[in-house]
């Protein structure tokens, strides 16, 4: 099978990161996977790659489970190529960082654990489900070809329980100091370029903002609504030993802001600060892509925890006027940065949501079955970086955009999704179906018996 000439030109920046040999097997796999349906397995990808009468098919599995290629030089490629081709020069790059569940199980799959799952639980009610949970960046983005942002997946990472840390022998890390290598990485990857981090309540740490502020990266996550922050520290009286103070007064908790404020000079919230910061009305555009009008009060404050350090951050709440929703507070490391822009760019951690679906519903995440370690390491982190090379493929094909969107009567899409992007690359992958015309019938196409053969391995099997 032979892939088109604008896949192959954006494949082959990946090239240098394999071996000869390596790199074409590499090739085979990627176009099987994007034609294959139902488990993603390597078997599979080399049915539709018409590859299944090769009696050297073991090859194909040593590129998962034995051959010499790095996952972080790949990763690092593909956060370059995306940002290339996505994001405008000398804006920001805004990345997502949050965790996703790989329902796995299987005596010899060693970093299984049990985790929480959230499709699972509901209120009050906490499920846990064997499988692997993987720590996942993405690069957000807006693609020509519709108006909702995009969560593009680059890095992805295995979190072990501290049970599997101690079976394996191995020293346990948090979620937290994961993330903390990955920003590392990142901006060794990208190191004059500005980086937001965007995360949820899971990574909304102090250690975590204190490694994004020493690496130039702004981190954006919740903020808990009894935080305590403070004021700047006061002038040192005349007099005082010890050493000098790192943080003043205590400035009103987030909740405590939501209460009106009744008094002139003195305020409810027992403090010597003034009273809380004034409200003002904003619209946001709401995780569904509708407008959504909210009430937000902003400002800065230090925000310390003992024996980590003091962060300087500015601080937002917003509440519904309508009372729909319940009342919300972030911050970002960066005390310069508008509070409104603050709640904007956090809208767009739920763009990661949509992928983790959209890679289980079109790529077959939770399908593959391999059982070694170094296979499992590669082929999650390959199906999802898979996501991303259809934005990419989609681009290559379509430079302007215009993508072919399939309609229906009883669904009106105007915007072209994943499933019509990968519809796209998957005609492509099939000559785009354009046959030669029987000399005798016109209406008769003559297709060829490779063509014939997998169509109806695809079709039928």
């Amino acid at each position: 099978m032979s892939l088109p000439n604008p896949i192959i030109r954006v494949l082959a920046h990946f090239e240098p990161a394999f071996t000869r040999p390596t790199w074409r097997k590499v090739l085979v796999l990627v176009g099987g996977t994007l034609l294959a349906h139902g488990r993603r397995t390597v078997t599979q990808a080399l049915r539709h790659s018409a590859e299944q009468a090769n009696p050297n098919f073991s090859l194909f599995h040593h590129v998962l489970n034995r051959a010499s290629w790095s996952s972080l030089k790949v990763s690092r490629l593909l956060l370059q190529l995306l940002v290339t081709t996505f994001v405008a020069v000398g804006a920001d790059v805004e990345i997502v960082i949050d965790e996703t569940l790989e329902r796995r199980w299987g005596s010899k799959i060693t970093k299984r654990g049990r985790h929480r799952d959230r499709r699972m639980s509901a209120r009050g009610k906490a499920v846990n489900t064997s499988g692997l949970r993987w720590v996942v960046m993405t690069l957000v983005v807006q693609l020509p070809w519709t108006r909702r942002s995009w969560a593009l997946p680059f890095f992805s990472v295995i979190a072990t329980t501290p049970k599997v840390s101690a079976q394996l022998q191995k020293r346990h890390k948090t979620v937290v100091e994961i993330a903390q290598q990955m920003v590392v990485l990142v901006r060794r990857w990208l190191p004059d370029v500005p980086i937001k981090l965007i995360g949820d309540n899971a990574y909304a740490s102090i250690t975590l903002g204190l490694c994004c502020r020493a690496h130039n990266v702004t981190l954006i996550a919740p903020l808990r609504m009894d935080a305590t922050m403070y004021g700047p520290p006061g002038p040192r009286r005349a007099g005082s030993r010890g050493p000098l103070p790192k943080i003043g007064v205590n400035l009103p908790k987030p909740n405590e802001i939501l209460s009106t404020c009744k008094c002139k000079c003195k305020c409810k919230c027992k403090c010597h600060a003034k009273c809380p910061a004034k409200w003002s009305k904003a619209i946001v555009r709401w995780y569904d892509g509708s407008t959504q009008s909210i009430e937000i009060a902003s400002g800065t404050g230090l925000w310390r925890k003992n024996g980590v350090g003091v962060l300087a951050v500015c601080w937002v709440v917003t509440r519904d006027p309508s009372g729909k929703h319940k009342p919300k507070a972030y911050f970002s490391t960066n005390p310069a940065q508008d509070g409104l822009q603050i709640v904007h760019d956090f809208i767009k951690r739920w763009t990661i949501e949509v992928t983790f679906e959209e890679s289980r519903a079109h790529l077959g995440i939770e399908t593959q079955r391999q059982w070694s370690d170094l296979a499992i390491e590669r082929s999650t982190p390959s199906l999802l970086g898979l996501y991303s090379l259809v934005a990419l493929f989609g681009q290559a094909l379509h430079p302007d955009g215009k993508i072919p969107v399939q309609r229906t009567a009883w669904y009106a899409k105007t915007e072209a999704t994943f499933s019509d992007v990968l519809t796209e690359i998957r005609r492509q992958l099939w000559g785009e179906f354009n046959y030669s015309m029987s000399l005798t019938e016109p209406d008769m196409l003559l297709i060829p018996r490779s063509h014939l053969q997998r169509m109806a391995q695809a079709l039928c099997a």
